[in-house]
């Protein structure tokens, strides 16, 4: 790589890390559930888990809390859960809705202790880096529109990418549900982005 006039060569964990991630991109299930049994003890698996699920996790902590940093300390304190995991079988189960359900749970009891404060306008940046302000702040608007339970599914499924079926194991709900809320949640938004 050349920064300026200088080239700059990476040293071989770097090199490590970003084969490690582009493989991860090929073959997502496998290796995130390989990689979450190896977090415990693998800094470079979390590292990984990290950067590819950071942007997810956030977007679910955002949704349920409102607030920009407590999303952040959301996000950490799901990374920190994560490699305290005892019992994650890599052959069963989904690694991302795994990660997905962690964040939840954290940002819901973040939730719970923070409560009063949750309410504060403070007007920050959502979910993607690539979306301009103006947008971000017009989706956050919006999504404040929504019930707690409506805003969740909403960002699951459209920030996260989630099934409905997965959302539906996360939430311990229907998936009959899940998909009303979605359909209703979306009406909300429709009729409120019309006025």
């Amino acid at each position: 790589m050349i920064l300026g006039n200088e080239l700059i060569i990476p040293d071989s964990e770097e090199l490590e890390i970003t084969s490690k991630t582009s493989d991860l991109e090929s073959d997502n299930d496998i290796d995130v559930n390989y990689l979450i049994t190896q977090c415990r003890t693998d800094k470079n698996s979390l590292e990984i888990l990290y950067n590819t699920f950071k942007k997810d996790v956030f977007a679910i902590a955002f949704s349920i809390l409102s607030d920009f940093h407590l999303s952040e300390d959301c996000v950490a304190e799901t990374f920190v859960r994560l490699t305290q995991v005892k019992r994650f079988s890599s052959s069963k189960g989904n690694g991302k809705g795994f990660i997905i359900k962690i964040a939840r749970n954290c940002a819901m009891e973040m939730y719970r202790r923070y409560k009063k404060e949750r309410y504060s306008e403070v007007i920050q940046a959502y979910g993607q880096a690539e979306k301009s302000v103006e947008d971000s702040i017009y989706i956050n608007q919006l999504l404040k529109h929504l019930p707690d339970k409506y805003r969740q599914i909403v960002v699951m499924k459209c920030c996260s990418e989630l099934t409905f079926k997965e959302i539906a194991r996360i939430i311990h709900t229907p998936e009959s549900t899940v998909k009303s809320r979605y359909k209703r949640a979306m009406d909300i938004l429709r009729k409120k982005a019309g006025e």
